[in-house]
């Protein structure tokens, strides 16, 4: 059997008579054999590595002093986990039907081959500056959809700034028409925040930030936390 993640296996984790639900745009965090992140990944693809026996569910639990502790479960007793938490706690997991059953999501789950860590690094591209900036004009301060941002140099090309995380900040169309091919202080503009580059992909701060994924905090390791999303 090939040890390959990213393959999934004939038919998919789930046929026919599995009911599609919003469950499966949740983010699922992996680790590696060590208990160290190494990538996020969908719904399906971590059902697929639980069903082939490539992977275990981590699952933590808090109790009421604040003390975290953690299980592992392969596939078939988190189907019987999932029995009990759908009868005692059904609103604090997300769900996926089938016909035959129904199972959590689980929020970590740890590969039981071994896979190294992930080049250092976060990639520079469009989406991942627009979630460093949290999609705001770094000039006026207000927050915008993606498609009304544009990416300014904060030293113009023609003065010789480059294209690089301390030179490029997301600007809105009015600002950016204002400060035209002009330093900030040509234009009599002010950065609300020094660009500079993350220390771990921003899109996951974002991820972070929502309460479903709280249980992946105590993973990440800003010395080698450089996750993409997939």
């Amino acid at each position: 059997m090939s040890t390959n993640p990213s393959t999934s296996p004939p038919g998919g984790t789930f046929g026919a008579g599995c009911v599609l639900s919003p469950a499966l745009s949740a983010n699922v965090l992996v680790l590696n054999k060590f208990y160290q992140a190494i990538r996020v990944v969908n719904v399906k693809r971590a059902f697929s590595l639980l069903c082939r026996e490539l992977a275990e569910v981590v699952h933590i639990e808090t109790d009421a002093a604040g003390q975290s502790t953690w299980q592992n479960f392969n596939f078939e007793s988190w189907q019987e986990v999932s029995l009990v938490k759908k009868e005692f706690e059904p609103d604090g997991h997300d769900w996926i039907h089938t016909v035959r059953f129904q199972i959590a999501v689980p929020r970590i789950i740890r590969l039981l081959v071994y896979e190294k860590l992930p080049r250092q690094d976060v990639k520079f591209n469009r989406r991942n500056i627009y979630a460093r900036d949290s999609n705001r004009c770094q000039y006026c301060g207000k927050k915008f959809p993606t498609t009304e941002l544009s990416l300014d140099h904060v030293k113009p090309k023609s003065q010789g700034g480059r294209s690089s995380w301390e030179n490029i900040v997301c600007c809105c169309l009015k600002c950016n028409v204002k400060k035209g091919g002009r330093t900030p202080d040509q234009a009599h503009m002010h950065l609300i925040t020094k660009p500079i580059k993350p220390k771990r992909s921003p899109v996951i701060n974002i991820r972070l930030a929502d309460e479903r994924y709280a249980s992946w905090k105590q993973f990440l390791d800003n010395a080698y936390w450089t996750v993409e999303l997939k």
